[in-house]
């Protein structure tokens, strides 16, 4: 059993977009600024080998019913932790069901707070592990959010039986702009995911196929434009979604006529997300999809222009 070898650990973990339009399940990106900070101390008065909640808003302080809780349990029974209590505070700089990994980034902060806790032992693939556990009870047993959360970057979920992960790097002389909207609405993952298409026909196999292939090969060569435009032609679930969310047709419609690269729904929704190259556009862009919002789906909306995340969850 490792020795701690912090009396307290403060980690971060950013927001992360997941499905990018045709990558349903198994693409994904951290995207920059924005996500959940987990504060982890050793803690006598907490029995050992367990974990306690002290501070948390809008969530369970159960551990075993907490994201970050079960996270943190997973990283404590992989390192053999038994003579040790922990306590965690949870600091959400996510809204909860927004579409932009909150559950994730709760798992992916304590995950991480935890293993560098007794040393930094743990694999990413670890870590990952450990987060699935958690995303298996929250939102489904789907790594396109935990994996980039932890990672960083954009990832390629290729299966689950092992565990394969593959990092896309998107070149760094590269720009890359995401412009994320989020309205005042709230898009459960489980609703979202209730009215996906049961069977999908050969032709629209097909057409999404080419687009997720089109996806990955733009982030490989740095090619914003192609890019954003596999991302906008989701033919399955975008389509399936996107009428819950109300104005998002019309979201889409007006980032893509102020000059957008692609449009579409991050991760379950409701945030939109849209790509561009130049972050003073990606404002004017968001600026339009905020008053598109108001105005086709008579919801209040923020928007915030971020950068690919490249380090994913760590030590602050």
């Amino acid at each position: 059993e490792p020795e701690p070898i912090f009396a307290s650990v403060r980690s971060f973990s950013p927001a992360t977009v997941a499905n990018l339009g045709p990558g349903f399940d198994f693409l994904g990106c951290a995207v920059d600024g924005i996500g959940d900070t987990v504060t982890l101390c050793v803690d006598p008065d907490v029995n050992p080998g367990e974990i306690a909640i002290t501070s948390i808003e809008k969530l369970s302080r159960n551990p075993l019913w907490n994201c970050a809780g079960i996270s943190a349990i997973a990283v404590m029974r992989m390192l053999g932790i038994r003579s040790i209590g922990l306590s965690m505070s949870l600091e959400k700089g996510l809204p909860l069901g927004s579409g932009l990994g909150s559950s994730a980034a709760s798992a992916a902060a304590a995950a991480v707070a935890v293993n560098a806790m007794f040393g930094s032992k743990l694999a990413l693939s670890d870590l990952v592990n450990a987060g699935l556990e958690s995303e298996a009870k929250v939102s489904g047993y789907h790594a396109d959010n935990i994996a980039p959360a932890i990672m960083g970057g954009f990832v390629l979920i290729r299966g689950y039986d092992p565990l394969h992960i593959m990092p896309l790097r998107f070149p760094a002389e590269k720009e890359l702009f995401f412009v994320l909207v989020n309205p005042e609405f709230e898009a459960p993952t489980k609703k979202m995911r209730a009215v996906l298409p049961l069977e999908i026909r050969l032709k629209d196999h097909v057409s999404n196929s080419s687009q997720a292939a089109a996806l990955v090969a733009s982030i490989l060569q740095g090619d914003a434009r192609v890019l954003g435009s596999a991302l906008s032609s989701d033919g399955i679930v975008e389509p399936a979604r996107i009428k819950l969310i109300p104005g998002m047709e019309g979201v889409k419609m007006a980032a893509l006529e102020a000059g957008a690269f692609g449009c579409t729904i991050s991760g379950a929704g409701p945030t939109a997300v849209a790509i561009i190259d130049n972050e003073e556009k990606g404002k004017e862009i968001g600026e339009c999809m905020v008053e598109a919002f108001l105005k086709e789906g008579g919801l209040k909306a923020s928007a915030t222009v971020t950068s690919l995340d490249r380090v994913g969850a760590r030590v602050i």
